[in-house]
């Protein structure tokens, strides 16, 4: 029999499973992709595209990291991690994070070897190919991203990133097989320069990646204007006199709260108690801050 779940953390499971099948449409259309490249990369006589095709097979791996991350995310708390399961999401991204860098430099090493081996030239038509990905992937990384900023997602801004990056990478094999199409004999490795190019491009973007999931794990705070609305929306509640201290971390895709509010100090300790549950269902219902659990402190005016 299913365990029936707070009302908080219930919105919470609603938004990693959610996230989890966007993840799961993004592997599919990793697959389906990947099986173009490598069929356009090794008739079009191109490495450019056949290393496009490499990195979406490795997307699948990183992005089913991604999609188990959610998974587990969505667990309700129990006695073990009483404050949910969250973790999961951003060490899920900071996983995808170090599996850009690598993925930079296995492409990096091929593009080398590609380049100082003599090769066919790429046929014009596998430009055709990269068109139709680029679009593809760019649609794709937007539609992410966008979701991702909805729920509060680290993992899925990586993931929107990581899609971005790809497009990225074609794009940038467009242009080396379009110089090598154009420039015939002489210039058959524009493609892999290409390549080789598209990894910087992937490597910088993992830098922003790792940097935005190690926050995330490490609890950097949270915006100032987050925390603004979170004190306005605290002292808005009957009885609360004044606020001290107020800390906001991140776990997941949403927020835990920690909180002192000051308070009439004639007050009996029961007058007390509904000002803090009154703050605490405040800020839980406060919807887009999606704020799942909250921890108020009750201290007397000076």
């Amino acid at each position: 029999m299913p365990i029936e779940l707070a009302r908080e953390h219930a919105a919470t499971q609603r938004r990693a499973l959610d996230s989890a099948r966007l993840v799961w449409r993004g592997i599919l259309l990793n697959a389906a992709l990947a099986a173009v490249k490598f069929s356009g990369g090794i008739f079009g006589h191109t490495y450019a595209l056949i290393a496009d095709g490499a990195e979406s097979l490795l997307d699948i791996l990183s992005s089913t990291l991604v999609w188990a991350g959610f998974r587990v995310a969505a667990r309700p708390p129990d006695a073990n991690h009483p404050y949910g399961h969250g973790k999961a999401e951003p060490l899920a991204a900071l996983a995808v994070a170090l599996f850009v860098f690598a993925v930079a430099g296995w492409i990096a090493l091929h593009a080398v070897h590609e380049i100082i081996t003599p090769h066919q030239g790429p046929s014009w038509w596998t430009l055709l190919v990269l068109a139709a990905v680029i679009v593809t992937k760019i649609w794709f990384s937007r539609r992410m991203g966008v979701v991702g900023e909805a729920v509060g997602s680290t993992a899925l801004g990586v993931e929107a990133l990581h899609h971005w990056s790809d497009a990225m990478t074609s794009a940038a094999a467009f242009v080396g097989i379009s110089i090598a199409v154009w420039g015939g004999p002489g210039w058959e490795t524009a493609d892999d320069w290409a390549a080789l190019f598209a990894c910087v491009i992937i490597a910088f973007n993992g830098v922003g990646m790792f940097g935005k999931a190690l926050g995330d794990v490490m609890d950097s705070a949270v915006s100032a204007r987050f925390e603004g609305e979170v004190r306005a929306i605290a002292l808005a509640v009957p009885g609360v006199q004044a606020l001290d201290k107020v800390r906001v971390r991140k776990s997941g895709l949403s927020h835990l709260v920690d909180i002192q509010v000051r308070v009439d100090g004639e007050l009996t300790v029961r007058a007390g108690h509904d000002i803090a549950h009154a703050v605490k269902d405040a800020l839980i219902g406060s919807g887009p801050h999606a704020i799942s659990d909250v921890t108020v402190h009750i201290e007397p005016m000076k």
